[in-house]
């Protein structure tokens, strides 16, 4: 049997595909490359993403535009406060066969690559936990029988701001399985000129596959390849420690406003997304700079923070860039005031 390439040959060969990637994303959703890199890392990484922003943004063009360029098959479904969890799931339908007259199992729209579940929360929160075993486990049960779902599978959720009439917010079980938690900001002037030139009906242009099905999946395996040294682990391990208003390594901000910390879940997606960010930047190793920046995108779901924070306008970004900046990369607590 042939060895395998070495690891740094194996990204040499991706890169290109992978900058094709983040280009034809990038011509999808104008002026957010922060935001499409983002997503391409959270994709590597294995995991789903959770959109926040306004209707009209785009979040939708940008879901269909990834499952294009990587030539999988994807699905949409609009979540309403009528849909049912069959809807999504599938059920039982009793259908004629050779057999005679059996419940035959009818998939639903989960099985597919990239699921977009569009305004999640719109529905009721039993409509969204149907959402939960497929996410983590990657397989439905309905009526006692389990069906795998394809590889590879994402759910892409967008979410509308919790203020919105008509939605419901998110359970922390369903918004713990989301790698990534990304707000999408309104497109600048330039942008927007751009857009009204260039777009008449507002779609963006249609983009040739730079992937196959095949490839994202040899990816996905090669990102998991990445190191992660001891003291980048440590390092991950002290942001998610310090994140606890318990711990004594915590910031001042962590302490007075945050009621729970992160869980190990954010230790180990701050671990996938920190390995997939090195690869789409063509290393073989991750680095603490790499893991610093991951970290609002991973930590900002999963910290609960007090009503006290409400009240003296302390957002979870807030607390995060204190929390950043306090946790030094070598394992050393800072002096107070002293960022990294």
């Amino acid at each position: 049997m042939q060895a395998p390439a070495p690891i740094q040959d194996r990204i040499a060969a991706l890169s290109p595909k992978l900058q094709e990637l983040l280009a034809g994303l990038n011509q999808v959703l104008l002026g957010q490359e922060e935001l499409t890199r983002q997503l391409v890392v959270g994709i590597l990484a294995g995991g789903h993403i959770l959109l926040e922003g306004l209707p009209g943004l785009g979040k939708t063009e940008l879901v269909k535009g990834l499952a294009r360029l990587c030539r999988i098959a994807g699905s949409r479904v609009q979540f309403t406060p009528d849909l049912l969890p069959s809807d999504i799931t599938g059920s039982f339908l009793l259908q004629q066969t050779d057999d005679g007259r059996q419940f035959v199992f009818q998939q639903g729209p989960i099985f597919t690559n990239i699921l977009l579940a569009d305004e999640i929360n719109r529905a009721s929160p039993k409509t969204q936990s149907a959402l939960l075993e497929g996410m983590a486990e990657r397989s439905v049960t309905v009526m006692g029988e389990t069906h795998r779902l394809p590889h590879p599978f994402f759910v892409v959720a967008t979410q509308n701001p919790i203020e919105l009439e008509g939605t419901y917010p998110l359970p922390e079980a369903q918004v713990d399985r989301f790698l990534f938690k990304i707000g999408i900001g309104r497109p600048g002037e330039r942008v927007l000129a751009e857009i009204v030139r260039n777009r008449v009906t507002g779609a963006p242009p249609e983009l040739a596959p730079v992937l196959e099905a095949s490839e994202l999946c040899e990816t996905i395996a090669l990102a998991r390849e990445i190191h992660v040294s001891e003291p980048v682990a440590a390092y991950i391990a002290r942001l998610v420690e310090a994140s606890h208003p318990d711990s004594p390594t915590a910031p001042e901000k962590v302490r007075r406003y945050v009621r729970y910390g992160c869980s190990p879940r954010a230790a180990i997606a701050l671990g996938a997304a920190a390995r997939a960010r090195a690869l789409l930047s063509g290393q073989s190793q991750a680095g603490f700079d790499g893991v610093a920046a991951l970290v609002h995108p991973v930590m900002n779901h999963r910290i609960i923070l007090d009503y006290t924070a409400r009240i003296d306008g302390v957002s979870v970004e807030a607390v995060l860039s204190e929390l950043v900046s306090s946790v030094d990369q070598y394992g050393k607590p800072l002096p107070a005031g002293v960022k990294s």
